[in-house]
């Protein structure tokens, strides 16, 4: 008779992965995926490699599970932002749209090894692909909202995917310079807000077509 694990198994298996997963973050977050190796989370797990391999087969699969329980997290943090609650549209869509930019932006410069290793390190053709995915993911973001805001004669009308693409792509460009920096040579304080003042206001101007 094959064996057919029990629940009790399973939820232990799954905690195991979860602290795996959690050791594995904590590693890119502070050198990115050029840090993030089998033998490496073995150590900082306190676990044998072998125990690793029972839950990734690779490096690829490990990176890449990481990268996507790490972007869903800020994928989730800006559709939030973007609909609040079911009462949503008692707040304007200009201002929704403010507030997921301001999301995105900040929790990207407060965690910068992290957000970089995100959005830019180079990475193997798996995770890539994923990125591509989540790039998509915030795209639908803001195409809802703007599509949102046309209806509500808030935004001119526009193609919705190109502006929502673009969004993605200019906020993405934009900060990795900025995220990529020498950790010596970090942007202060007054440069940073400057930074996301001037990210805000562009994409403004972009969505609704008029001075902010």
């Amino acid at each position: 008779m094959p064996y057919r694990p029990t629940a009790k198994t399973e939820a232990r298996r799954a905690a195991q992965k979860q602290l795996l997963l959690k050791s594995a973050l904590t590693l890119v977050t502070q050198h990115g995926f050029q840090g993030l190796t089998i033998s490496a989370l073995a150590k900082s797990a306190n676990v044998a490699t072998g125990t690793v391999y029972k839950y990734f087969n690779s490096k690829s699969d490990l990176c890449t599970a990481v990268f996507k329980s790490a972007t869903e997290k800020e994928v989730n943090n800006v559709r939030e932002t973007a609909f609040p609650n079911a009462d949503s549209e008692a707040v304007s869509c200009r201002q929704r749209l403010v507030n997921a930019i301001t999301t995105f932006t900040e929790r990207a410069v407060k965690a910068k090894r992290l957000a970089y290793a995100l959005i830019a390190e180079p990475v193997d053709p798996q995770v890539d692909a994923e990125r591509l995915n989540y790039r998509q993911a915030y795209a639908d973001i803001y195409a809802e909202l703007i599509r949102e805001g046309i209806k509500s004669k808030e935004f001119p009308e526009q193609s919705v995917e190109v502006s929502a693409s673009a969004l993605v792509g200019v906020l993405a460009e934009t900060l990795i310079a900025p995220l990529g920096r020498d950790q010596q040579h970090p942007l202060n304080e007054r440069e940073e807000q400057a930074l996301l003042s001037a990210l805000k206001q562009f994409c403004l101007r972009a969505i609704t077509g008029l001075p902010t």
